[in-house]
């Protein structure tokens, strides 16, 4: 491919400012500045295709589970068997408590809820005292005095503490993170709350001028389901659970903050994070496209910088969902666990059973609990897993798309489709590879999809265009040429119609000129119609049999053909089979004369034979397409044409069938031929040598060919020497020889010549040349 690239780099072809920009590459352009414009616009489809191939890149590769001892999580999973044996949902506030005892007392770092308590526990003695049928008084009374499983429960949270020096002195810090649920639109729910109170210890910092405010970056809330009072008050803090799936379903990336008018809420997750470091503060920051990161401050010192897409949202790099991090909940209710589960680990309480409806989808899992998407948020984000779609790299994939586009437009019309296929290939895998290589090492998630789709529909649109364009030119050869070429011909000119250079060309090349003698007396027999269907009849197999050794019917001119070769096909044999082609049509006139003869004895009328007369000859002339803007036609000029027209008159002079020039006797020179004369055509000012030809290959190796054409070079030899009495005995000789040849006729011109100069000598410096008076 490069050594043709150069080749067309250097070919010498002039600039042609219309082939520049031809109609493929204008289309070409066209689509590539509607690619880039889709790009940044970004519509739904674009990022649909976008985020499934990066599902594809996490499904081949997922993240690599850590081993247990590492992972930071462990979930504490209500799963089918806990409800098998503790009873169906919702559980008793006070097994809920034990559950938090039971974790704290193994060592927890944390306890946070993918759970919300909206309403109070109806198993409460107090609540059960109203509504139980068949109590005595003393009984309900007694109920009523006692403390409420919510009030029990909201004890144990407010015990569920550490002390922990901090700032310079011992603090208390809380161990259990409640959830929270938000809907984005209007339900009626009446434990949902419009204007709920704000997250405590959240700040935003603008990174630059102009940094937008993180209300129009974040996802915003109408309404939020709360704990109830007792739960929440006595809580370290709450973090919303709620999850953002795109619109197929599958949970892609995480948020990270929403916000309720000017109000911030963290996510679960984030607070999970913010309690591992003993309540440090949070801040959103922000720049001028939205979100840049969110920094969680770390106690005594430090910063957890989490970096997040421009609406807030974190992408996750995706684990197989990992059963050793899920505790059962019945076995941390009865206390039968390893404490080496929990201790020092943050705990999420959740759900895996498919019956209470928490079940989402990942780029890796079909079906996952959403607790795990809020475990592996905190994992990835403490491992620095998270997946990256950084401003630069929309950049890179716009100049790539730019770049390579424009090398396939500048290049598919100029080598052609076959060979920028391998640059296509090279371009697409190299991109492909790029993304793949930054996926796994860098975690930097690059779009080759859309730039390798965008390529291969401007590489499509070019070929194709390009095929037509081609296909049109194919289609114009086949109509121009189909009447003057052979099928054959027509095909091989079709396939690569680089070979017919339109406006002109010098090529050597050797034509022929065929016409019927005594035409006008044959005419008289015909009228209109009849005469017509004579010369059909006679130019059809004539035009045959040029047609079947290569040459191009230039057009015909009453009963008169015009036939060349070497054009617009090369023919390195043009000479031998224009030749051949003369002889032929000569031979085929016997049957055509046979076939006229019997429809005129049938018709009733005299039948006059055909005859023909050819004239060839051979040398440079200048063929193309010839005519004006309205109509032109593929035809040749020059003084070696005119030639040819002029030795085909003298046949009727040499009484002969084929006369040929000498560049076309030199050109071939397996032919039969002999020398007719040295003579001045009309319009010439110099002398040609003209032949008479006889036959082919086989007739030149025949005896009989060989004793004619020496007796009558001997013959020339006097004659031009002006030994009159010598060249009439040669002559004398040549009849007795001249057999199957048919030259009687021409040695009566030469007999009546010699006649005429030995009574008129033409003088010593005679040079032989015969003027021509007649075309």
């Amino acid at each position: 491919m490069i050594g043709r690239i150069f080749r067309r780099l250097f070919s010498g072809r002039k600039f042609s400012l219309k082939k520049a920009f031809s109609v493929e590459r204008l289309i070409g352009l066209a689509l590539l500045a509607g690619f880039i414009a889709l790009y940044i616009a970004d519509p739904y489809p674009v990022q649909f295709a976008r985020v499934k191939t990066f599902d594809m890149y996490q499904r081949f590769n997922p993240r690599e589970i850590p081993p247990l001892e590492k992972q930071p999580v462990t979930i504490v999973d209500i799963d089918e068997r806990s409800l098998k044996e503790i009873g169906q949902w919702p559980w008793s506030r006070v097994d809920i408590a034990k559950i938090v005892i039971n974790l704290i007392q193994g060592g927890a770092r944390s306890v946070a809820f993918d759970i919300v308590f909206a309403e109070g526990d109806r198993t409460s003695p107090p609540i059960v005292a109203k509504t139980a049928y068949g109590l005595d008084d003393a009984t309900r009374a007694k109920m009523k005095k006692l403390k409420s499983h919510d009030a029990i429960f909201g004890d144990i949270i407010k015990q569920a503490r550490i002390q922990k020096k901090l700032r310079g002195k011992v603090e208390e810090i809380g161990l259990v993170i409640l959830g929270q649920a938000v809907e984005f639109r209007e339900v009626q729910n009446e434990n949902a709350e419009r204007n709920p109170p704000p997250a405590d210890a959240v700040a935003w910092i603008g990174l630059r001028k102009g940094a937008v405010k993180p209300t129009a970056a974040l996802p915003n809330f109408i309404q939020m389901v709360r704990n109830i009072p007792e739960l929440e008050d006595p809580a370290l803090s709450r973090g919303l659970f709620s999850l953002l799936p795109e619109p197929d379903g599958i949970v892609r990336r995480v948020p990270t903050f929403f916000m309720n008018g000017e109000n911030f809420y963290p996510s679960l997750g984030i607070e999970m994070l913010r309690a591992s470091e003993y309540a440090g503060t949070a801040a959103v920051a922000t720049d001028i496209d939205g979100v840049r990161e969110v920094r969680i401050r770390k106690l005594p010192k430090g910063i957890h910088r989490i970096t997040t897409d421009p609406k807030g949202r974190v992408w996750p790099y995706f684990s197989k969902r990992d059963y050793s991090k899920y505790l059962p909940a019945v076995d941390v209710l009865n206390g039968t666990f390893e404490k080496s589960r929990v201790k020092g680990k943050m705990i999420i309480v959740g759900t895996s059973a498919t019956g209470l409806l928490d079940i989402r989808s990942t780029p890796v899992e079909s079906f996952i609990p959403g607790v795990e998407v809020h475990a592996q948020f905190v994992e990835t984000v403490l491992a620095n897993n998270l997946l990256q779609r950084p401003a630069y790299i929309k950049g890179a994939e716009i100049i790539l798309l730019f770049a390579t586009g424009l090398i396939m437009i500048i290049l598919v019309p100029w080598i052609g489709a076959k060979w920028t296929l391998g640059l296509f290939a090279a371009v697409a895998g190299g991109t492909a590879y790029s993304s793949w290589y930054l996926f796994t090492n860098e975690l930097v998630l690059m779009d080759a999809g859309f730039v390798v789709v965008a390529i291969l529909l401007i590489y499509t649109q070019l070929t194709y265009t390009g095929y037509a364009r081609e296909e049109a030119q194919r289609r114009q050869v086949r109509d121009a040429f189909g009447f003057y070429l052979a099928p054959a011909m027509v095909e091989k000119l079709a396939e690569d119609p680089t070979q017919l250079t339109l406006g002109g060309e010098t090529r050597d090349m050797t034509m022929l000129f065929c016409d019927v003698r005594g035409f006008t007396t044959i005419s008289e027999q015909f009228d209109a119609e009849g005469l017509t269907t004579l010369i059909n009849k006679l130019l059809t197999p004539l035009t045959g049999i040029i047609m079947e050794r290569n040459g191009t019917v230039d057009k015909y001119m009453g009963d008169c053909i015009m036939a060349f070769w070497n054009a617009p096909l090369d023919d390195e044999m043009h000479a031998q089979n224009a030749c051949i082609a003369a002889l032929l049509m000569n031979d085929e006139m016997v049957p055509l004369n046979d076939r006229l003869e019997a429809e005129a004895i049938e018709a009733g009328r005299k039948h006059i034979p055909l005859k023909i007369g050819t004239g060839l000859n051979s040398g440079e002339v200048v063929v193309g397409n010839m005519g004006s803007e309205q109509r032109f036609d593929y035809s040749i000029l020059g003084d070696q044409v005119n030639l040819a027209s002029r030795l085909e008159g003298q046949c009727k002079t040499y009484v002969v069938d084929i006369v040929i020039g000498e560049n076309t006797y030199l050109r071939a020179p397996d032919m039969a031929a002999i020398e007719l004369d040295l003579i001045k055509v009309k319009g010439k000012t110099e002398a040609v040598r003209i032949y008479n030809l006889l036959g082919d290959q086989n007739v030149r190796e025949t005896e009989e060919f060989a004793a004619i054409n020496t007796l009558h070079s001997e013959m020339l030899d006097a004659y031009r020497g002006q030994r009159w009495d010598e060249a009439k005995d040669k002559i004398i000789g040549c009849r007795e020889i001249t057999g199957n040849f048919k030259l009687g006729e021409f040695y009566d011109i030469y007999d009546e010549r010699i006649v005429d100069y030995a009574a008129n000598s033409p003088g010593a410096d005679w040079d032989g040349v015969f003027v021509a008076t007649s075309k």
